[in-house]
């Protein structure tokens, strides 16, 4: 399959994800999403990267950071790395327990941002486990007083206070909300970013790709920005197929 360089951010936001090979559960109980967090923390401190949102499911695991592309890199690294050991050695297991390389994305507006920190925190309420807001390992609840390691101060003055942000929480990422995300970027520019990310000519082309491969390259279009109308338009891929990777 092909292996996509990594772009990074120059605003120094990125969308991250960690997911468990195979789609192998990362998190069995209590004590291991607490352990993960407790890593975010430590590393973070270590580098100097600050995290923006998070929210970890069972088989994988988002993260809004920001960071310099060297301190990312180390960051993401620590993280892994160490986390993969403890699982490995507390379930007696062997092996990779990530999927790959961590996937990221760089995050280079402010429309962008808000759209990847609320698809962030929605993730159970879109996997119909719960509401976003009584979800237990996403970051939902620290808005208004965040930790140390976590970094909210951009969104903060985005959005406004805690009401605001409810109001901002309750739209789907789809949605426009107040300013926010009227400026939609056209099919010209999707073109123009689809090329750029996938270097190829034409999104035709995705048609062509194996399963996995197409699955990659779609999710990487969703995450630069791209609607699921114009990733079906621009490579004749029905909407369902988009909508479900």
């Amino acid at each position: 399959m092909t292996r996509f360089a990594r772009r990074m951010s120059e605003s120094g936001y990125m969308h991250v994800i960690l997911r468990g090979v195979g789609k192998q559960i990362i998190f069995e109980e209590y004590g291991d999403y607490r352990h993960f967090l407790n890593r975010l923390e430590r590393y973070c401190c270590e580098t100097q990267v600050k995290v923006v949102a998070y929210c970890l499911m069972d088989n994988h695991a988002h993260l809004l950071i920001r960071g310099e592309p060297t301190e990312t890199i180390l960051f993401m690294k620590k993280l892994a790395v160490s986390y993969a050991e403890y699982f490995n050695k507390k379930y007696e297991r062997v092996g990779h327990l990530f999927q790959n390389r961590y996937l990221s994305e760089p995050v280079d507006s402010k429309s962008y941002l808000l759209n990847v920190f609320r698809y962030i925190l929605q993730n159970p309420e879109k996997a119909n486990i719960c509401r976003t807001s009584d979800y237990l390992w996403n970051s939902y609840k620290l808005y208004n007083n965040p930790p140390e390691f976590m970094d909210l101060s951009l969104i903060q003055d985005i959005i406004g206070n805690y009401e605001k942000y409810k109001l901002f929480m309750s739209c789907i990422d789809d949605d426009p909300y107040m300013d926010y995300n009227s400026c939609k970027h056209d099919d010209e520019w999707a073109k123009k970013e689809l090329k750029k990310c996938l270097k190829i000519p034409s999104g035709t082309i995705i048609r062509s790709y194996s399963k996995n491969e197409r699955d990659l390259a779609l999710s990487r279009l969703k995450e630069i920005g791209l609607s699921v109308r114009q990733i079906e338009r621009l490579t004749g891929i029905n909407r369902n197929i988009v909508q479900r990777i």
